[in-house]
């Protein structure tokens, strides 16, 4: 998407994250600005405790920023509710959803409580959501199955579903393949790429599915010890710096075959 043409959904302007108490600060990174746009998928990427998931925390608000600004459509973050934030923002975080039953047309419809306000009913607006929801999902014909009998791949696909009920310009997503086999991988990453360009959203993963990444997102941030660095993967992997990714010159991206090779 041009710039000209881009719909920024959330900016940040010399954010910095962390955590810790009165005693002790721990900085993970700072002096970041960066930019999500609806109809863009992005893959948050990095080494293992580099950060993603704090920053995924602290851009949805579950996590206080150390410095800097997070704006939402131009408007600080700070400004806006709980209730206002989650018709915004929705989330899918790795946590499993406890034994239940539940069906997984009751999962989803959770996904309308700031509409609802937890004890209201469902009106047609919201049965409205659910159904298109459900049909981009393909889980229409799973609607009356439990969620507890749900194998790991359908029950991540409902927890998307979910929300894509909620109707937010934004979706974070915390590793939403990590207990996925590859098949189930791939179809998670299509039906998100899916979503974010037909339905015009902006979609942010922490994914350690590097390779997925570079094939499927639009653009890429890639969180290193002292920066984060954004662009497009065919981007950063003609400028050698998606081998940031690794802490040893024995493995690196080969441009040739786009694939991550053993030197």
């Amino acid at each position: 998407m041009s710039e000209s043409g881009a719909h920024k959904v959330l900016t940040t302007k010399d954010l910095s994250i962390g955590y810790g108490s009165k005693k002790e600060i721990k900085v993970i990174a700072k002096h970041m600005d960066l930019t999500l746009n609806k109809g863009e998928l992005v893959c948050l990427v990095g080494k293992n405790g580099i950060g993603k998931s704090t920053l995924l925390r602290t851009l949805s608000k579950m996590q206080p920023r150390l410095d800097g600004n997070i704006f939402l459509e131009d408007k600080s973050i700070d400004l806006f509710s709980r209730n206002e934030l989650a018709k915004i923002i929705s989330l899918v975080l790795t946590e499993r959803i406890p034994s239940s039953n539940l069906t997984v047309y009751e999962l989803i419809a959770l996904g309308r409580q700031p509409y609802t306000n937890w004890i209201g009913k469902l009106l047609e607006e919201d049965l409205k959501q659910i159904k298109e929801a459900m049909s981009q999902s393909h889980l229409t014909e799973l609607m009356h199955e439990r969620c507890d009998k749900l194998s790991d791949g359908q029950l991540q696909r409902a927890m998307i579903c979910r929300a894509l009920a909620q109707n937010t310009d934004l979706i974070i997503l915390d590793e939403p393949t990590a207990h996925l086999d590859v098949q189930h991988k791939m179809e998670t990453f299509k039906l998100l790429k899916k979503i974010a360009h037909e339905l015009n959203r902006a979609i942010l993963i922490s994914t350690h599915e590097i390779q997925l990444a570079t094939q499927i997102a639009d653009e890429l941030w890639l969180m290193t010890e002292e920066k984060i660095i954004t662009g497009s993967p065919s981007a950063l992997i003609e400028s050698d710096q998606i081998n940031l990714l690794f802490d040893s010159d024995s493995m690196s991206f080969d441009k040739e075959s786009k694939q991550f090779i053993m030197k």
